[in-house]
């Protein structure tokens, strides 16, 4: 009973490291209700910061992809239970994405500035929206399966994990990433595009084009053709990208 305390308290700490991770990450890139924006005035040289802040996001990004493999999974739970498996996953990237925001360095510099108030407004509703995508996109699959915490629960009443089945709610009918999409929607709806904000969307949304691949590849190995047709009638990420065909049934598997 001890040990199973053990990992659903351990599934449950890591769930909330990632709430307050993402949620202080939505305050961070809309520089909103956090001590610590994205923007401020710089303070170390330019080269220095940039080389700082790169490096930042290919650690998160790297370490993101590596342990979303099936092959690393296979892995670590050698030396971990199968039932925490997601909630480390969940925790090393929380922890990670809150060391990037406090070790971000600013660079300083504007590449663009709305001052209209009514655009202003338009473009921090985008932003809402942006935010609202991804929580939606979650729970349309399975949000506690996604983060770990029903992975810890079946553990806790002795019940054996299943696999969820693959489907398309609502967005996943028109993009096949809609959380992604989620993501690129926040980095880019800000009214004052400073040069520190354009490192950071540039690089994030290369690794989420990046990641997506890796994440297609892995299944289209596990759901074979179709996994494929759904790449076939329904964008990787932008709605409307791709002429749509008939509907395919199918659940994504974010990770």
């Amino acid at each position: 009973m001890l040990k199973k305390t053990g990992i659903l308290s351990y599934g449950v700490v890591s769930y909330f490291a990632f709430f307050l991770s993402f949620c202080y990450f939505i305050g961070f890139v809309g520089n909103i209700f956090v001590p610590k924006g994205i923007d401020a005035e710089p303070v170390i040289p330019f080269l220095n910061a940039l080389f700082i802040d790169i490096s930042l996001i290919a650690l998160f990004s790297i370490t993101h992809s590596v342990m979303a493999r099936k092959s690393f999974k296979r892995w670590i739970t050698r030396y971990i239970p199968q039932a925490i498996e997601r909630s480390t996953f969940v925790l090393t990237s929380s922890v990670l994405l809150m060391v990037m925001m406090v070790m971000w360095q600013p660079l300083g510099g504007v590449v663009w500035a709305v001052n209209n108030e009514i655009a202003v407004i338009a473009i921090y509703s985008v932003f809402a929206i942006g935010t609202a995508v991804i929580f939606l996109a979650s729970f349309l699959i399975n949000h506690f399966d996604l983060f770990g915490l029903r992975q810890v629960w079946l553990a806790f009443v002795n019940k054996p994990y299943t696999e969820l089945h693959f489907t398309t709610p609502f967005l996943y009918k028109i993009t096949r990433h809609p959380l992604y999409l989620g993501f690129v929607i926040m980095l880019w709806s800000t009214p004052v595009m400073t040069i520190t904000h354009l490192v950071c969307a540039i690089l994030m949304t290369l690794y989420i084009v990046i990641a997506i691949q890796f994440e297609e590849k892995d299944l289209v190995a596990s759901l074979g053709e179709k996994y494929r047709q759904y790449q076939k009638t329904v964008p990787m990420l932008i709605p409307g990208f791709k002429r749509k065909g008939s509907h395919v049934e199918g659940q994504v598997d974010i990770a």
